[in-house]
């Protein structure tokens, strides 16, 4: 049994092999093919973003325990990119950690970090800095047991500074970001699997652009948890929570209970899920029909 991340990598000819970093395969005996992946305790899985592979899902990391949410205090909050990400990140099985990165570059973290904590419902957002090792024990802690931690964010965030100072090493490239935006390139150009010092394991990934949405679990639920309890209370169970009388949700909403921005968000991705459902039928009708394969 081999590692998708070990030193030497295979170098298979399974073309269409759906194996991601993190994952355990079983090589053949030349290593010449993955003969099967061992079944997956978690994976962080998004909509595949090329044109042609929309139809596929795109993994872009299994088997982690613990995926930090990585933003920076170099850019302004972004709730609604956290709320996208908290629902693939309670799908993927994995604890969900927000982590905001870049501290020494602001005097005052903290109403950044109860920003973002408003949308986060409970999840803990911890605050650090690579360049002042600030937080590095804190996100170490996580890796307690040989836990295996994912670092998921934007280009630009700070996710391999922190990288470097989590190893004490200079094992990842680093490059400044953009003035105007806070953008960064893209340094890290492929996901790594790294051994952290003591124990545990880290997965630094390509900043992530597009969050967008593959058929979710019950992660919209998890990550509106605090909509659809008030959702509970509307009179009618078919409320739309648009001008039904005694609906729970306009009701909070009017006495400053709930951001009508987070009532926005969750039909968004509510009608991106539905719409992509839509999609992947019509796709495996027309597959069915030509004999072709079936989407994973």
């Amino acid at each position: 049994m081999r590692h998708a991340a070990d030193t030497e990598p295979l170098r298979t000819r399974n073309l269409y092999v759906d194996v991601a970093i993190g994952d355990w395969v079983v090589p053949s005996e030349d290593e010449e093919q993955i003969e099967y992946i061992i079944e997956r305790t978690s994976a962080f899985v998004r909509r595949a973003s090329f044109d042609g592979d929309r139809f596929e899902a795109d993994a872009l990391a299994a088997n982690i325990d613990v995926v930090f949410l990585v933003h920076s205090f170099g850019s302004p909050p972004n709730q609604r990119r956290l709320e996208r990400e908290h629902v693939l990140a309670f799908d993927s099985g994995a604890l969900p950690v927000v982590l905001l990165t870049k501290a020494d570059i602001v005097d005052d973290p903290e109403p950044t970090r109860r920003e973002l904590a408003e949308v986060a419902l409970g999840v803990p957002v911890l605050v650090a800095s690579g360049l002042r090792s600030v937080g590095l024990d804190r996100i170490r802690a996580y890796a307690a047991g040989n836990r295996t931690l994912a670092f998921l964010g934007a280009s630009g965030v700070g996710k391999s500074t922190l990288v470097n100072a989590l190893l004490d090493d200079q094992v990842m490239d680093t490059a400044a970001v953009r003035e105007g935006d806070q953008r960064g390139r893209h340094t890290t150009v492929a996901a790594q699997l790294l051994r952290l010092q003591g124990e545990g394991w880290l997965i630094d990934t390509p900043g992530v652009r597009a969050v967008s949405l593959w058929l979710s679990g019950d992660g919209i639920e998890r990550a509106f948890a605090d909509v659809f309890t008030l959702m509970d209370d509307c009179r009618f169970r078919d409320c739309k929570h648009d001008r039904e009388p005694g609906c729970a949700v306009q009701a909070a909403i009017a006495d400053g209970r709930l951001d009508p921005d987070r009532l926005a968000s969750l039909e968004r991705l509510v009608a991106e899920e539905a719409a992509l459902e839509a999609e992947q039928e019509r796709h495996v009708r027309r597959s069915d029909r030509r004999g072709a394969r079936r989407p994973r």
